[in-house]
């Protein structure tokens, strides 16, 4: 008889290992999503940037699956006939204050062999993006951008036709991990499984505390707002300009995305939100926001970022702040320039009872069901390799590259 696995989310990371798990045994798989269709949250909300592992400490989890999963997205949008355009690069330091910093990242990208890394002075700099500002930078010329719903769809068809199931619609509301089995409660119905696999994003502490695990890490939603630029003004940028990122803050600051079908985007700030799908303002769950302020580690999480909060918050619903901080990396951009704001995401940030904020992949195991706790970016980059990870380290099951 088939082994039963159960995958709760059907997001880009539950789909690779549902994928994955297909291609490398006799499994009976299922995937439990609770929305209409794959990829509705994080996977489908985000600018598409393959990264090539600039800013990791080497070493890593992060960074060696980083690398991996580079790879294997790149191979496999060759094989679907997937968009994957190599548009390169730029960090920018803007001032010679930003010098040191902008060594660290040349350091770690190449003792992480990211390929093709270059240091580069303001002119030369200017020859690959002839608007933006600065005294040096380092260029990663592979960089790429894809459509990561559309990778998942493609994965989530050849689960299907492998003969694995994804059903939509199917909320989890219920977990009983016990006798062997593990029983599974949903919105639609029941499941039986051997063993479950929980990749639920900005729902995984939830799941996690039905399954009897560790309430810490909770999850802290943090949603991150683009501006789209003008279709007129797109060729100020060619490909991507990210900042110098600051080390005591766990994102990377507004940037510049040329995405893979040429729309171009300018941002994400990092504001908290105040429900765990909460891609608006006006979007409020009393009872997400309390259960953050409760959490032990609020108090030391406020008191060392406030003002990083207060900044990011003012841009948030200032647009003269946001263009601010924008226009130091190009200054021929204009306020009319960006245009709308396209439609947000909603980062699922770890983050512990000390009030850190995890930085790494995080798995836990709780008899016969596996937790992704924390899969802060590059997991879309990295999703085929976590999931070659979690199949080897986790399930004992030796995975392998592709379906027949």
């Amino acid at each position: 008889m088939s082994e039963r696995i159960g995958i709760v989310g059907g997001g880009i990371l539950g789909v690779a290992i549902a994928r994955a798990l297909m291609n490398s045994g006799d499994f009976e798989v299922t995937v439990l999503e609770k929305e209409s269709r794959v990829a509705a949250h994080q996977t489908g909300h985000n600018s598409g940037v393959v990264h090539a592992g600039l800013y990791y400490q080497p070493g890593s989890l992060k960074a060696t699956l980083c690398a991996q999963g580079r790879e294997l997205t790149r191979d496999f949008c060759q094989e679907r006939n997937l968009p994957y355009r190599e548009l390169g690069k730029l960090v920018v330091a803007v001032t010679e204050d930003e010098l040191g910093k902008l060594d660290d990242i040349e350091r770690r990208a190449r003792e992480n062999k990211v390929p093709g890394i270059k240091r580069l002075d303001a002119k030369e700099m200017r020859e690959i993006e002839p608007h933006v500002a600065g005294v040096a930078a380092v260029h990663s010329p592979e960089t790429a951008v894809v459509d990561y719903s559309a990778i998942t769809e493609a994965m989530a068809e050849d689960v299907r036709r492998a003969g694995g199931r994804i059903l939509l619609g199917q909320e989890v509301i219920a977990v009983n991990n016990a006798c062997g089995t593990v029983n599974v409660s949903t919105t639609a119905g029941a499941h039986t499984f051997d063993r479950l696999i929980v990749c639920a994003g900005l729902q995984s502490d939830v799941v996690a505390k039905m399954v009897g695990a560790s309430p810490s890490p909770k999850i802290l939603p943090f949603r991150g707002e683009y501006w789209m630029m003008a279709t007129d003004k797109r060729d100020l940028v060619k490909g991507m300009i990210y900042p110098v990122p600051d080390p005591r803050f766990p994102f990377l600051g507004v940037h510049f995305t040329r995405g893979v079908y040429d729309e171009v985007h300018v941002g994400p700030n990092a504001v908290p939100a105040l429900a765990r799908e909460g891609y608006t303002w006006g979007q409020i769950s009393l009872k997400d926001t309390f259960e953050s302020a409760s959490w032990p580690g609020a108090p030391a999480l406020a008191k060392q970022h406030w003002l990083m909060g207060v900044r990011e918050i003012s841009s948030s619903l200032l647009k003269p702040l946001y263009y601010q901080q924008a226009r130091q990396f190009v200054p021929e951009l204009k306020s009319r320039d960006l245009t709308a704001k396209s439609a947000a995401g909603v980062r699922a940030q770890a983050w512990d009872k000390d009030g850190s904020l995890l930085d790494d992949f995080a798995v836990d195991q709780v008899g016969a069901v596996t937790l992704l706790r924390n899969a802060p970016s590059p997991a879309a980059t990295s999703a085929m390799s976590i999931a070659d990870y979690v199949l080897e380290n986790y399930l004992k099951v030796l995975p392998k590259k592709t379906l027949s």
